[in-house]
């Protein structure tokens, strides 16, 4: 159900009897010396198309946008950004060419944490529109299961490496794994008040963070690990909108 994939006939007929249209973002940026900048896009996408699966045709996948939110990664060779009013008109534009074609419901998924507070910020703009725009991250949808981790984890970690293992192997180069940031103790202070959610927010570089921008030890992930958790994720997504779809 890949929107790239279909004619235009067959996308005119899917208006009809695949009236979501789930949207994969992700990004281009660092995800340390052993792993490929397109990770944040390569889980999103993998998501999707399982979700789609699951919905068994009343959904279709959009291409995936392959750039996100990502300043606090341009430290980092590679790394491409857009700012936050560039993402948001992105998806303001190709929601309103599927809507033109008779689209209504929109899903985003995201692999990137940075898109995050855009993604907040334009379902509001939708609200009493006459079109549903919905959208969730991959991990912390399944935070549940991430449990054996170091007391610092995250970006580059355990989890995305354990989802890039079982999703795409090949682009995770498992000798050059290296660990980043593994306690409170070693992150700065900036980095460390960024961390806590309770209180004031604060946004830093990822090199703050660590010299190599990694929050954990990919060392530790295992494909096993990423099945879970993307199968998981999977299943609980669809599960929204398989609900989202019967309203």
């Amino acid at each position: 159900m890949r929107l790239a994939e279909m004619t235009t006939d067959q996308a005119l007929e899917a208006v009809r009897t695949a009236p979501l249209v789930i949207i994969p973002v992700g990004a281009q940026e660092q995800h340390g010396g052993g792993m490929a900048m397109s990770t944040d896009t390569v889980r999103a996408v993998g998501v999707a198309d399982r979700v789609a699966e699951r919905l068994a045709g009343r959904a279709v996948v959009a291409p995936p946008v392959p750039y996100g939110v990502s300043p606090h990664h341009m430290a980092f060779a590679g790394t491409m950004t857009l700012s936050p009013a560039t993402f948001m008109q992105v998806l303001r534009d190709l929601v309103a060419s599927l809507h033109t074609h008779g689209w209504k419901q929109f899903l985003v998924i995201t692999g990137h944490g940075g898109n995050n507070p855009a993604l907040s910020v334009l379902a509001q703009e939708y609200v009493r529109t006459g079109v549903t725009f919905a959208w969730t991250p991959v991990t912390s949808v399944v935070a549940d299961l991430i449990t054996d981790v170091s007391a610092v984890h995250g970006h580059a970690g355990e989890a995305e490496t354990a989802q890039m293992l079982y999703l795409a192997p090949e682009l995770v180069q498992a000798d050059r794994l290296e660990p980043g940031a593994l306690t409170l103790e070693e992150l700065t202070v900036p980095s460390r008040l960024a961390r806590d959610t309770r209180g004031p927010r604060l946004s830093v570089g990822f090199d703050e963070y660590h010299k190599r921008g990694v929050l954990g030890d990919p060392r530790r992930a295992t494909a096993a690990d990423g099945r879970l958790l993307v199968e998981t994720a999977a299943d609980r997504i669809a599960a929204f909108a398989d609900e989202l779809l019967s309203a």
